[in-house]
């Protein structure tokens, strides 16, 4: 069989060498084989079994001590050592590992197994008020080793900041707090909105969830240590810190973190070209005025090219609206392709 399908690469257009490589095969093995016309492989292995394997006996002596109670919680490295305090040596660690693969009980033997957290459901935003996404940053204080935190929640539809707070200290108590002061500022009906996070203890809180369970908000949380599912507010974070004003140095005081944010977020949502919704503002996202401006310019890209038609070599530049923003989406290549994705 082998050496049929060697020549059938060869009569392909391959060549032999690269072809007996691909199967594990030296080409002077292969030669060989021709040469002997033997037909089917003879190699037997070894005739004999090792020396130092363990008998069937022995093998079924281990397993029942490894399975007995005071042991089958254990590892082999904690068992090898603990029966040789008490004068037995049935195999190494190794053996007993081999042992218990065979026998198709190597799985975890103690009751602490980690935890396995799988990502995050997928969650499709088709307009304003159905997805927020928030974080919290540090911004430098004037005391060393002491920050700012800035609170921040936006939609990630129209990539709005909806709410913000910078406080001194990370806590639960604030992020409620916030919370209940987007939905009564801006007379939002919470119910059904997804709200996604990290797993933060501010995120997570017994106050902060018993808020969003009050309110009728779903709460979505990320895989520990995975920033990836929570990309929407880790790119805003980036925006913010590496706008060209940001301060180089330490904030003075709380009053002026305060005040910086605040201009920050009336620049972001007002005057910020956003690149993934289509280089429109949050603000004209969210108020439904994208639709206008993104005609707009697709007539004035398609005037243009009628004007003068042979400086276009292709079609005019996509103005499409993106109408659907996802979350963790379940389709990671699709995710990779989606503009939502891009920095903010």
């Amino acid at each position: 069989m082998i050496l049929g399908l060697v020549d059938e690469a060869v009569e392909s257009g391959a060549r032999q060498k690269p072809a007996c490589d691909l199967l594990g095969l030296s080409i002077r093995t292969v030669e060989r084989w021709r040469a002997q016309d033997t037909g089917d492989d003879q190699r037997q292995g070894p005739s004999t079994a090792p020396g130092n394997k363990l008998s069937e006996a022995e093998r079924k002596r281990v397993l029942e001590v490894v399975n007995q109670p005071e042991y089958r919680n254990l590892s082999p490295k904690q068992i090898v050592p603990r029966l040789a305090d008490q004068g037995e040596y049935m195999a190494s660690e190794s053996t007993i590992f081999r042992i218990l693969a065979e026998a198709d009980q190597l799985a975890h033997r103690e009751p602490s197994k980690p935890r396995q957290h799988h990502k995050p459901r997928e969650y499709v935003a088709r307009g304003s008020l159905e997805i927020w996404s928030w974080d919290i940053t540090y911004l430098r204080s004037a005391i060393r080793g002491e920050f700012y935190y800035l609170y921040l929640v936006m939609d990630i539809w129209s990539r709005k900041i909806m709410g913000w707070r910078v406080e001194k200290t990370e806590s639960m108590d604030d992020a409620s707090e916030l919370i209940r002061s987007i939905c009564d500022e801006l007379g939002v009906d919470p119910s059904g909105i997804v709200l996604h996070s990290d797993n933060g203890g501010p995120m997570k809180g017994s106050t902060m969830l018993a808020t969003l369970q009050a309110l009728g908000i779903v709460a979505s949380f990320s895989r520990p240590r995975v920033s990836d599912d929570n990309p929407y507010s880790e790119s805003l974070f980036r925006t913010l810190k590496y706008r060209p004003w940001y301060p180089q140095k330490p904030f003075p005081s709380l009053v002026e973190a305060r005040a910086w944010v605040r201009a920050f977020v009336s620049w972001y949502n007002a005057e910020h070209l956003h690149s993934a919704i289509g280089f429109v503002t949050p603000n004209d996202r969210h108020a439904q005025r994208d639709v206008e401006i993104l005609r707009g310019r697709r007539e004035v890209y398609e005037q243009a090219r009628r004007e003068h038609p042979e400086r276009w070599s292709r079609d005019t530049r996509n103005w499409d609206r993106v109408e659907v923003v996802k979350l963790n989406p379940d389709d990671q290549n699709n995710h990779k392709a989606e503009p939502q994705v891009e920095a903010a």
